[in-house]
């Protein structure tokens, strides 16, 4: 088969890329090239690459053209300029449909996030239910993943996380009162799009994708602090100054250590659909657990944080 990829370069993208590759399919990834985190991505045999924007509808059409479905996981966590959750979340999703229409795709395959929902009072939110709306009225045969906190090598998480504790004596936890949530291993989030997009499976729905243990914020910092033998004070700190800390962190850092749409998803806690929905099949419902194992296989190496991830910093 034939699949494209958008945000291909990405975190989940490009390890979707890799598998499908090694299965001798096709594939296509569409991304800005912005993303320098994995370049090899881009020369794995079965594999090419396309750098345009997803809003670009007359390059997407041309790029969609032949493929038998799309993997739409290109996506923001914070806005930057003319990149608005809007623009990218919901305007981005909009002329993906329409191209994909064009060019003949009969699988669409979403990544949306756990508890997306609209009328909540988060712009990062409400784009991607709006994003989800557009994809369940495509009339393409489509499949919806509602994933929670996702973790693997390349990711926000272990990696904030590994460098926060080389850097920092301690972490501050957002609220006063520990949420939880279910990490889920990109290993099993690939497995479900693969499902999706391969197998023909799970058509025409919106599924939940979490991991099998619900564990909060402060015990996953343990576990991944544990394993870097690292020592850490975990110390509570009310949601505002987290909102207050995130906005000045996304106008100084490259990549912040903590967005403001990451304040609200970790301040209300990721372990329930919102709307409820579709609970996934047996074979497919991911079965690691967030251990030792998995955190050593996705930490990034050691580093700290310093000048060079402030904005303007050298190159």
């Amino acid at each position: 088969m034939k699949i494209a990829i958008t945000g291909g370069t990405g975190f989940v993208g490009h390890h979707l890329a890799q598998v499908l590759a090694q299965q001798g399919h096709e594939v296509v990834i569409i991304a800005r090239g912005q993303d320098q985190r994995d370049k090899n991505i881009r020369i794995l045999p079965h594999v090419s690459f396309v750098a345009i924007d997803v809003n670009d509808e007359e390059h997407l059409v041309h790029a969609l053209t032949g493929c038998d479905g799309i993997a739409h996981c290109a996506g923001i966590n914070r806005e930057i300029g003319k990149q608005t959750y809007q623009q990218v979340h919901v305007e981005g999703t909009r002329t993906v449909i329409h191209a994909a229409r064009k060019a003949g795709i009969h699988k669409f395959a979403f990544l949306s996030f756990l508890r997306a929902r609209p009328n909540c009072g988060s712009a990062y939110h409400e784009s991607k239910w709006a994003a989800e709306e557009l994809v369940r009225t495509s009339e393409i045969p489509y499949t919806i993943l509602k994933a929670g906190v996702i973790y693997g090598k390349g990711d926000h998480m272990l990696d904030h996380l590994s460098r926060s504790l080389h850097t920092f004596p301690l972490f501050p936890l957002i609220g006063m009162k520990d949420k939880p949530l279910r990490p889920v291993a990109e290993e099993d989030v690939v497995r479900v799009l693969q499902a999706a997009l391969v197998e023909e499976r799970l058509t025409n729905q919106t599924v939940a994708v979490m991991g099998p243990e619900e564990i909060t914020l402060g015990e996953a910092v343990k576990r991944v602090a544990h394993v870097l033998r690292r020592p850490v004070l975990l110390l509570h700190f009310p949601v505002p100054f987290h909102y207050f800390l995130s906005w000045w962190l996304e106008r100084l850092m490259v990549i912040p250590l903590i967005a403001s749409a990451q304040v609200r998803i970790l301040s209300e806690g990721v372990v329930e659909a919102l709307p409820p929905c579709d609970s996934l099949p047996l074979d497919l419902t991911p079965q690691r657990s967030f251990t030792e194992q998995q955190i050593r296989q996705g930490l990034p190496k050691v580093s700290r944080f310093g000048m060079a991830d402030c904005l303007g910093a050298p190159s």
